[in-house]
């Protein structure tokens, strides 16, 4: 892996878990449903992003990221499927968090998604640490 690399993957990896932090520290505590939602969402997309990176893989949207992801990762057994469907669930519900005006999600819709992206993270951290 060459620096440049090296580096960026860090910085992602680094913004997954400052965003994780502030949706515990922050945006729960604060009530802030629908704005928790959604930067989960992106912890857990600054993790996948990386993890993609480190095998020289790149997209410009998400749709492609989350895309990429499925044929690299999950479809190969190197994520588990548990871990692609929550991907899935959270991307589908950021869109509506940040999309849908009707949609105003609550307390037991977010407390729910903190462990799994937790969980998401740290394999992902797993995998980009047994590479480097």
């Amino acid at each position: 892996m060459n620096p440049d690399m090296s580096e960026f993957i860090s910085l992602r990896m680094a913004n997954a878990n400052k965003v994780l932090a502030e949706v515990v520290d922050y945006q729960i505590e604060n009530q802030l449903w629908n704005t928790a939602v959604n930067r989960l969402y992106y912890a857990c997309y600054y993790a996948v992003s990386a993890l993609l990176y480190s095998k020289d893989f790149n997209s410009k949207t998400h749709s492609g990221t989350k895309r990429l992801f499925e044929q690299h990762f999950i479809n190969t057994g190197i994520i588990s499927t548990e871990a692609a469907n929550f991907y899935a669930r959270l991307f589908g519900m950021r869109q509506n968090a940040d999309y849908e005006d009707e949609i105003d999600y609550e307390r037991e819709d977010v407390i729910i998604l903190v462990q799994p992206a937790k969980d998401l993270i740290a394999s992902i951290e797993s995998i980009l640490t047994k590479e480097s």
